[in-house]
């Protein structure tokens, strides 16, 4: 090859990439998703950026068109043009300055998952933040939005994130008058009250319910719904509550649930490890399950389909709420959307399992025997 049609090869790659198209990395280009989509250039510009008065319906084609075709715009350009920074925070904040890693945890890591590629999708990164009371410790992370999981009431990080101009989108219904711009969230009361009426179903005539100590609003609507749903059948409520963050107390707390002299013949717990927690006290105590005792925990994890026996878990739908929390909070950022703050209310997943199946009913509930000793314990 020539030297002038090296040029010539030169000046065309550039063009393309001047122009939206990346033939050469097999990329989709601005072009392309125009094509795709039957509109201009411009149109896509403004779809994907939050400009114009383009329809709801013509926006939302071309971005599900440059989804598709797995589109990305220039971050670099984008700053330049917009002075935004492209990234967007992810924290937990209920538990403060506990030693917290939400990250550990399914419901979290799934929610992560889909928030991560639903920023990517329309040109913007994820920072997961940590679990923490203070603010001022983001300051040096140019953020243009946050999205704060479960936060408690008065939450004093919101607040501060809000008075600093940025959007703020929270996953959970926040109490008060916390001044988030937009929030996503379960229909907890319909949920729990759903499975407890499971629970009766199959048989139990006294459902326990192992909880947490804090304030935000998924353990508040939950524990309420609970109360509601024993004052609506009847029963006394039979429950314990323990620090969600401290696993060891979840340990704990579901060891005096069963150990009760009014033990109940059912459990719901609210949180990931409650499944495995029950399971091991109820074996501690002889308690079969499903014969003795019925289960259901609050769970994504994949874990609880293969124990023994398989334990029933309410999903919360953790990657749908992941999506549409980044999407109404890239919306606030570019200016996309309502003045008032956006409310979406999410179904949730009973997924029965043989913990909670139904079973004969049962008219007496026998007082729990003593623990056995211990692994490792030693004989007379």
């Amino acid at each position: 090859m020539t030297a002038a049609e090296k040029h010539q090869v030169g000046r065309a790659a550039a063009s393309r990439r001047a122009h939206g198209g990346s033939r050469l990395s097999g990329r989709a280009g601005i072009r392309d998703v125009a094509a795709a989509a039957g509109v201009s250039i411009t149109t896509v510009s403004d779809a994907l950026n939050g400009k114009g008065r383009l329809p709801d319906a013509t926006r939302s084609h071309v971005r599900e068109v440059a989804q598709r075709l797995g589109y990305r715009p220039s971050a670099a350009a984008r700053t330049l043009r917009t002075g935004k920074s492209g990234l967007i925070g992810l924290t937990v904040t209920t538990y403060g300055e506990e030693p917290f890693t939400f990250t550990e945890f399914a419901y979290f890591a799934e929610m992560a998952r889909a928030a991560t590629s639903a920023a990517l999708a329309r040109g913007y990164a994820l920072v997961i933040l940590p679990a923490t009371s203070r603010h001022d410790l983001w300051s040096n992370v140019a953020l243009d939005g946050t999205v704060v999981i479960d936060p408690s009431d008065e939450d004093p990080v919101v607040t501060e994130l809000v008075r600093s101009g940025l959007p703020v989108v929270s996953d959970g219904r926040p109490a008060g008058s916390l001044p988030v711009t937009a929030w996503v969230d379960n229909d907890h009361e319909e949920a729990v009250q759903g499975l407890l009426d499971h629970l009766a179903e199959a048989g139990a005539r006294r459902i326990g319910l192992l909880t947490g100590t804090t304030t935000d609003t998924y353990t508040r609507l939950s524990t309420t719904a609970y109360f509601d749903w024993c004052a609506r059948v009847g029963q006394e409520p039979v429950y314990e509550t323990y620090p969600a963050h401290d696993p060891c107390a979840g340990a704990v707390a579901a060891d005096r649930l069963l150990a009760r002299p009014d033990r109940p013949d059912a459990v719901y717990g609210l949180f990931d490890p409650n499944g495995t927690d029950l399971l091991a006290a109820a074996r501690r105590y002889g308690l079969r399950v499903p014969e003795d005792l019925l289960l259901v925990c609050c769970s994504e994890s994949s874990v609880y389909a293969t124990t023994e026996p398989p334990i029933t878990t309410l999903s919360l739908k953790p990657g749908r709420i992941g999506n549409t929390v980044i999407q109404l909070l890239i919306d606030a950022i570019e200016g996309i959307g309502q003045d008032a703050p956006v409310q979406q209310v999410m179904p949730t997943d009973l997924i029965v399992r043989t913990s909670s199946q139904r079973r004969p009913p049962r008219t007496t509930v026998s007082a729990p025997r003593s623990p056995g000793p211990g692994p490792g314990a030693g004989t007379d």
